[in-house]
């Protein structure tokens, strides 16, 4: 019976770990007092990039901003070059000074530098105390819980490995591993739930910040910013197209992410950069 010691320590796992997912997926999802004068406003397009995809997003909007308007070059290579060191606000500033003096730098520190820059922390924590972003002690709270119940999963797997071979097979293991299915199948549809309903695992918008990002007219994936006419073949450097279209093409990254660029070469630089 020593394999019962091997159950009764996944089921605590299973347990501790499971609850302390569904506490803190509770407390994000608890709704926030917006400001009142927050739901009338219209979404600047780095506070939609923001409430959509977080600092990494707002970073992308940055640089795809500057490159259309030929003040940087993204070379799919992985390499960003300064053509105006002159950045229009702080945020702009904020890409000129990760790339450095020599202005040429590979994208990758670049975006570590400007997830955590001033002026993006900034705007997060004027969105967080609108009541229009989720505080990031409640993302990182059900971040950890989901790991948390992943490692309960695993250990539930090793337990039930040992406990397997405790018992004799003339025994009959079919019991054994009955047992251990149920806190096998306790973690695994907490992951799935969490999957589904929290991924990734936490919401940057709150419930008033998603009502704005519905608000805005997005055009549709990929063919903002196209230019009639024009196809994937044609000629030309990553961010080429109309600047009558800039716009569309902007607010559909702020929204929708590296996936709406309709120029392949700039989102496989932006995916080479920003590793997803």
């Amino acid at each position: 019976m020593l394999w019962v010691l091997f159950l009764l320590v996944a089921w605590c796992a299973a347990i501790v770990s499971c609850t302390r997912l569904c506490l803190a997926a509770v407390a994000a999802a608890e709704p926030m007092d917006p400001d009142p004068a927050a739901d009338g406003k219209d979404l600047s397009l780095y506070e939609a990039a923001f409430l959509s995809g977080g600092p990494r997003r707002v970073g992308e909007l940055v640089l795809v901003a500057m490159c259309r308007e030929r003040r940087l070059l993204l070379a799919h290579t992985g390499w960003v070059t300064v053509v105006d060191p002159d950045g229009r606000d702080e945020l702009e500033r904020s890409v000129i000074t990760a790339i450095g003096p020599e202005g040429q730098s590979p994208v990758r520190p670049v975006r570590a530098a400007l997830a955590t820059a001033v002026p993006v922390r900034a705007l997060g924590e004027r969105l967080v105390a609108a009541g229009l972003a989720v505080p990031a002690s409640a993302r990182t709270n059900v971040a950890v819980a989901v790991r948390q119940v992943r490692a309960a999963c695993a250990l539930v797997l090793m337990t039930a490995a040992a406990a397997l071979l405790l018992v004799p097979p003339a025994a009959g293991r079919g019991p054994v591993a009955a047992w251990f299915a149920l806190p096998l199948l306790l973690t695994a549809s907490s992951l799935l739930i969490a999957r589904l309903e929290a991924h990734p695992y936490s919401r940057w918008a709150s419930p008033a910040g998603q009502r704005l990002l519905g608000r805005i007219d997005v055009p549709p994936r990929r063919t903002a910013g196209r230019r009639p006419g024009a196809g994937a073949g044609d000629g030309g450097g990553a961010g080429d197209g109309g600047d009558g279209d800039d716009g569309d093409l902007l607010t559909a990254l702020a929204v929708h992410g590296t996936a709406a660029l309709p120029d392949p070469a700039l989102r496989a630089a932006l995916k080479a950069h920003w590793g997803h």
